[in-house]
């Protein structure tokens, strides 16, 4: 898909390493920058670590790159990376503002040099903004973790990096975009995303509810301000989601949980009216699945077409699922495991001789 297309990929930790490791999916060549002394810092963010020494974290989000250590500032490996850039298609970087410039690298400079270079830099609250930018300050200043938790209880985290996650894949996809721009007419582009920008774009129907009444949002827990029945409940042995998201999967539900007086009765047939009665559901359905356990409700409801899952743990979740613990989850946009995360200047040699023709090894790892 992407093959041919040459990244440079000058970012550390989770956003911008998950971006260039997705174009690495989808086949671009991607040759990840880092400094001498210890590398990405994801490298020690553990344990856990694998019995090699390489942190979890890390391997996450860095396989099928070309590892170059390279110091900024000494002279030959700033001519290095001046090389690697000029035969670039893409570059990616996390930098501050200024860190770059300050070294000979500006990427407005270099995307004047090259009007067909692609430039994308993923900072934490965008143009004209020197504040670093970490995954938990975004959610605490995006409204994520004034929504998420228990309505009675304190603001809270999601339990992934979401916002990391969310630009990242942001950046990936302006990235495909300039790509497939720079084809039809030559150019490239200047990119900036920001991990504010793509926490407050995803707050979606969130955001528009608040928009639209006028009124705060607030914290649901697990229910929702939109829809009843959709959220968790307490089968006899795990906790199990319900998810009704239209008035026949209302009938439906009722139905095979055997709430038939709850799915006769017209006051509830439209969701405004469920709405209205919440309490009531939610505590007959609490009572009613709390007689069985949770895959003989699993059962019925799915037999019914009714959206609904059994809580699972980290570990069940993989079970099955074809991860690794080198290499991590597979792609989920189609795209191909080739070599495993690069340990710290791994193909450094073979990249200060050879440039991007490093690729060309044969067997390379």
């Amino acid at each position: 898909m992407l093959h041919g297309i040459k990244v440079l990929d000058l970012t550390r930790v989770l956003a911008g390493p998950l971006c260039t490791m997705m174009l690495g999916d989808l086949g671009a060549d991607v040759i990840k920058v880092e400094r001498p002394e210890g590398g990405d810092e994801s490298r020690s963010w553990g344990p856990p670590f694998d019995a090699d020494g390489r942190s979890a974290y890390y391997l996450s989000v860095n396989r099928n790159k070309l590892g170059l250590a390279a110091d900024f500032d000494t002279d030959a490996d700033r001519a290095l990376l001046l090389d690697l850039i000029r035969g670039a298609d893409v570059v990616v970087d996390n930098f501050r503002p200024g860190v770059l410039a300050r070294r000979g690298l500006s990427p407005e400079a270099q995307c004047a040099q090259r009007p067909d270079l692609i430039w994308c830099t993923i900072s934490g609250f965008g143009v004209g903004s020197d504040r670093p930018g970490y995954d938990f300050v975004a959610q605490a200043e995006c409204g994520w973790m004034w929504i998420t938790g228990d309505a009675d209880g304190e603001p809270m985290k999601v339990g992934v990096a979401l916002a990391d996650v969310i630009a990242g894949k942001d950046a990936t996809i302006a990235i495909l975009a300039a790509i497939v721009e720079r084809v039809r007419t030559g150019r490239g582009k200047r990119i900036v995303i920001s991990l504010a920008d793509s926490a407050r774009a995803a707050l979606v129907n969130v955001a528009q509810n608040a928009l639209v009444s006028g009124e705060e949002a607030k914290r649901w827990g697990n229910a929702h301000p939109n829809l009843v029945p959709y959220q968790l409940f307490s089968a006899a042995d795990r906790p199990i989601v319900i998810a009704v998201g239209s008035d026949a999967q209302w009938i439906a539900c009722a139905r095979a949980i055997g709430l038939d007086a709850l799915a006769d009765d017209a006051a509830l047939a439209l969701n405004p009216g469920r709405l209205a009665q919440r309490h009531r559901i939610v505590r007959e359905f609490n009572e009613r699945l709390a007689t069985a356990p949770a895959g003989h409700w699993r059962k019925r409801l799915d037999a019914a077409g009714v959206p609904n899952g059994v809580v699972m743990t980290v570990l069940e979740t993989l079970n099955g699922g074809n991860a690794s613990s080198l290499t991590g989850m597979p792609s989920s946009v189609g795209g191909e495991v080739r070599r495993p995360p690069p340990a710290l200047d791994e193909h450094g040699i073979a990249i200060r001789a050879r440039g991007w023709s490093a690729f060309e090894t044969p067997m390379l790892p």
